[in-house]
């Protein structure tokens, strides 16, 4: 053994325990990476950088922003409102119907971006069809996993492994090459997940709290030129959006019953609104906040914020747009002595026209059965108090005013964006396709393909760029830009060459089943305190040196060690959507010990018999 065998696996070594207790952030062990290697001479300096050059990390990078594309435009939420008509199913099949819609959806999505939306929707199915979201987050994030696995644009870690196996072979993995053994690995784990089932926690409280799906109180008065009018409430966009809740309808002062949906609205209604902020950017960007913030007359200490549809004359409608490209949302968080404490919507109007609009309140505690715990007066029940978030409509000129009061935070600030239109969903779905069927066709590769995808996007506006920039996790970008010079500095001392040699002594007559489950075992194990990535490249070029020095078939290698890096399922912290879900405080560490090492155990004894009958 070398010094620079030596220097490698003490740097190897630091990565682990680095990553492993969270010691710095994933984006600083990158730079660390680079440094240590630069300083030691186990690389040169284009090989230190050429992380931030390579095809993979570029490929991730488009990937990454096809999925923005999707989810800006509601691509992802519409493919999935479908699942309502789970609400009758017994909670067991409904869990096992959103795996595999899970799972299909993450072949060619980010897994990530697919966990995220399908929170959004587990809390809407609690909340309206009391269907309990610890049945069904950790199988969802299982099922993202295995579903990434099936295809070579799934997950970051097919591309990397595609990527070292092109370069020590020359040879790519085809892009369905190995579905059907992505596909076998998540049917199985399905039936696990439902012989489990009874163990997952039923219940954990609002999941809006836990997850942090702000939802805002809105008192909105209908106008008699409003759309609205003679409308059945049953049939208003209110009730047909599933993350708007009618709490209250009042008119002349008395309540209505808003279980008879065919209840007309009338106009000076006031009605009671809780919705999610981007349902309530939505209906700013629709028309029904279309408010001149100079015109301090429109308002009253009596009246509530004006739904109104913004008017059809062309000149209107410029002006309207003109406003609103200018204007932005902030979020106040409300401190002991502000002025604005113990008032309601209606009065704060009064005391912010002209500089903002107050548009909705965030209370401090848990509104969990928000309909049972509403005061007479809606005026009473939006008081506002120590903690609650104040969302507020303003001009940047006027943001230093509230950024600079002694008694009011600015928690965040959303810049005025026109919701997107169906036109612009299909738009990006169609995108989303043409890009997985050049690649999977072989007309352009993978990464070509989607640069093409990416192109679109950004050409019909599909996706802006400073909503990329806000919005890509870049971390991740130099985590696998830090970890590919680990692997060429692997190459350059020859410790790759090293293990191999010592590995081979070990399995010298060695049945290639017994190689291929040690490989699959040492790399799902690695992969559960090192992220999955990381793991790939770390364990690609040694399984595909085994295979050399066995005289074996490389392709069988190739896959184990995929496989088995994304296989990080009894530990939350080797895969983003486990530790994602773990982060909400819903499930226990035993779940994943219990549950994921159980499907672990079995993909990986299944894997084994899989893999090893291919060579």
């Amino acid at each position: 053994m070398t010094i620079e065998i030596i220097g490698v696996f003490i740097i190897i070594a630091a990565v682990i325990i680095l990553f492993a207790f969270e010691i710095f952030p994933m984006d600083k062990i990158s730079f660390c990476i680079i440094a240590a290697l630069l300083l030691t001479g186990l690389v040169s300096p284009e090989e230190a950088v050429s992380g931030f050059s390579n095809k993979a990390v570029i490929t991730i990078l488009c990937l990454m922003i096809l999925a923005i594309g999707l989810e800006e435009n509601g691509a992802i939420s519409y493919l999935a409102k479908g699942l309502k008509i789970l609400k009758n199913w017994p909670v067991v099949l409904a869990t096992v119907a959103i795996m595999l819609i899970a799972g299909s959806i993450s072949a060619f999505v980010s897994s990530t971006a697919v966990v995220i939306v399908f929170i959004k929707i587990v809390a809407e199915l609690r909340e309206k069809y009391q269907l309990p979201p610890g049945k069904l987050l950790l199988p969802i994030s299982f099922a993202s996993i295995l579903g990434g696995s099936c295809t070579l644009m799934g997950t970051s870690t097919n591309l990397l492994v595609s990527n070292i196996a092109a370069r020590y072979t020359g040879e790519k993995l085809g892009f369905f090459e190995f579905s059907l053994i992505g596909g076998t690995f998540l049917i199985i784990s399905i039936g696990i997940i439902a012989v489990f089932y009874r163990f997952l926690p039923k219940d954990n409280g609002d999941l809006s709290d836990n997850y942090d799906l702000d939802r805002y109180l809105l008192t909105l008065t209908i106008e008699k030129d409003s759309p609205l009018v003679d409308t059945p409430i049953g049939e208003s966009f209110m009730y047909k959006e599933a993350d708007i809740t009618v709490l209250r309808l009042s008119r002349y002062g008395y309540d209505q019953n808003l279980d008879n949906h065919d209840l007309l609205i009338k106009p000076n209604d006031v009605i009671l609104l809780h919705c999610s902020l981007e349902n309530l950017q939505k209906m700013r960007g629709e028309g029904y906040f279309e408010v001149d913030l100079a015109e301090k007359d429109h308002f009253t200490s009596t009246k509530s914020t004006q739904i109104k549809k913004v008017a059809n004359s062309k000149n209107d409608n410029e002006e309207s747009k003109e406003e609103k490209d200018e204007s932005l949302l902030l979020e106040l968080l409300l401190l002991p002595g502000s002025r604005f404490l113990g008032r309601n919507l209606s009065e704060l109007k009064t005391m912010l026209i002209p500089r903002a609009i107050p548009l909705g309140v965030n209370k401090r505690k848990k509104l969990r059965i928000l309909q049972n715990r509403l005061h007479q007066s809606n005026h009473e029940f939006t008081k506002l108090h120590v903690g609650d978030r104040l969302l507020i409509q303003t001009k940047p000129e006027y943001v230093s005013n509230f950024e600079n009061s002694n008694n009011l935070a600015v928690l965040n600030q959303y810049e005025g964006r026109t919701p997107a239109t169906p036109f612009k969903r299909n738009l990006s779905i169609l995108i989303l396709v043409a890009t997985i069927a050049m690649a999977a066709t072989g007309v352009f590769e993978v990464m070509t393909s989607v640069i093409t995808g990416t192109l679109a996007m950004l050409l019909f506006k599909c996706v802006e760029l400073n909503r990329i920039y806000e919005k890509i996790n870049w971390q991740i970008i130099f985590l696998l830009a830090g970890m590919i010079p680990l692997g060429i500095a692997m190459s350059n001392a020859k410790a790759d060459t090293w293990i191999t040699e010592e590995l081979l002594a070990l399995m010298s007559g060695q049945q290639p089943i017994f190689i291929i489950g040690l490989l699959f075992l040492t790399t799902m194990v690695l992969s559960s305190v090192v992220s999955n990535n990381a793991t790939a490249i770390i364990m690609a070029p040694i399984g595909i040196s085994l295979a050399g020095g066995l005289s074996l078939d490389p392709k069988p290698f190739i896959l184990c060690v995929m496989f088995a890096a994304n296989f990080s399922f009894f530990t939350p912290l080797g895969y983003q959507t486990n530790a994602l879900i773990y982060s909400m405080g819903i499930y226990k560490f035993k779940h994943f010990l219990v549950i994921g090492g159980t499907i672990s155990l079995v993909l990986w004894i299944v894997g084994t018999l899989l893999l090893s009958s291919m060579l």
